[in-house]
């Protein structure tokens, strides 16, 4: 009679089997340690970042935009000037005062143009972080449909898309984001209803979404190849189901996993290729900041102040790391074999 009942259910304490796959996912990633530390990381970087206006007009008194070449502040409470008389060589030009770890008085010291370094930095984290984060939804966004149309529907249409992606994808990443940059922060980009100026911060955002796509459609068209063959989808367009209704019923649940999973990481790859575009000056432009531009900044006073390239360096880092192991947490977490494996 127990055995009966075990088999029937009856009796039984309420197992997280009637609970929805996500929920099933989020406990699991909350379980997960690294992740979560990870994810800690990554808001209060993004919070600094928010703050930057609080901090620029409450602590620092800085307006970290305006050149401040013959500004004063004070250290060890002495007035001195911001931009110093070189005691190097011939002592010809100036060098910006060194960190003072004075949150009131250039905690990381000044630039060349005597502006805050950690006003900009917090500054500079809310455009490169504002970036990647919107170029992998843009970039995810539209691979998403092109990758489920192609693996959906095959043929030429399977064809088209898939030439289109080699040829993307025969570039090398920088030299096509390099070359695309150049060209728009020339003209600016006018497609259209579409009307960007060439010192948007939207631009970089375009540019970066558009190089990627082909790295994340390539893996969902392959995961709805392998999804056509299912009994669920003969079943769905045998009742009738239109196509659009397949594809979003049932073929997009599918693989709505997959997007999440590369949503971090893409924001990860994408704030890296920020940087990088805009320590080549053709990423984001003046008078806006971003951590790429900081370190631009920081690279001619690389051996006498280092701490303005070392700190956005750091910056990036850190968070790209943090990227991704949150990232691999949210992996983990959608993977149906996480369960086996955790025990849970």
């Amino acid at each position: 009679m127990a055995a009966d009942l075990a088999l029937d259910g009856v009796g039984t304490t309420p197992s997280r089997a009637g609970t929805g796959p996500w929920r099933q996912a989020g406990a699991r990633l909350l379980r997960n340690r690294s992740a979560m530390v990870a994810a800690g990381a990554l808001v209060l970087i993004a919070l600094a970042c928010l703050l930057a206006p609080l901090y620029a007009s409450a602590v620092a008194h800085t307006d970290p935009f305006v050149s401040n070449v013959s500004g004063t502040t004070i250290v060890n409470g002495q007035e001195v000037q911001v931009l110093q008389q070189s005691t190097e060589g011939l002592g010809l030009g100036v060098t910006p005062i060194g960190p003072t770890w004075d949150p009131g008085h250039y905690l990381l010291g000044a630039d060349n143009q005597g502006r805050d370094v950690m006003a900009r930095l917090l500054y500079g984290g809310r455009n490169s972080l504002l970036i990647g984060l919107s170029a992998a939804l843009l970039c995810c966004a539209l691979a998403t449909v092109l990758g489920v149309v192609a693996g959906y529907f095959g043929g030429w249409i399977d064809s088209i898309l898939s030439r289109c992606f080699d040829v993307i994808w025969a570039f090398p990443v920088y030299l096509l984001a390099i070359c695309l940059s150049v060209v728009l922060l020339t003209s600016g980009l006018h497609v259209g209803p579409i009307h960007l100026d060439a010192g948007s911060l939207a631009m970089p955002v375009v540019i970066i979404a558009l190089i990627y796509v082909p790295y994340v459609a390539r893996p969902l068209r392959g995961q709805v190849m392998a999804l056509r063959g299912k009994d669920f989808l003969h079943a769905a367009v045998g009742i009738g189901a239109g196509d659009a209704r397949v594809m979003w019923r049932e073929v997009l649940p599918n693989v709505l996993p997959t997007v999440v999973v590369f949503l971090p990481l893409m924001t990860a790859l994408n704030m890296l290729t920020e940087s990088a575009l805009s320590f080549l000056s053709v990423g984001v432009q003046s008078p806006d900041a971003s951590w790429g531009t900081i370190i631009n900044d920081g690279l001619a006073l690389l051996y006498s102040r280092p701490m303005i390239t070392i700190s956005a360096g750091l910056f990036v880092a850190l968070t790209a790391v943090a990227l991704n192991v949150f990232g691999d947490g949210v992996r983990d977490a959608l993977d149906p074999n996480a369960r086996l494996r955790g025990g849970a």
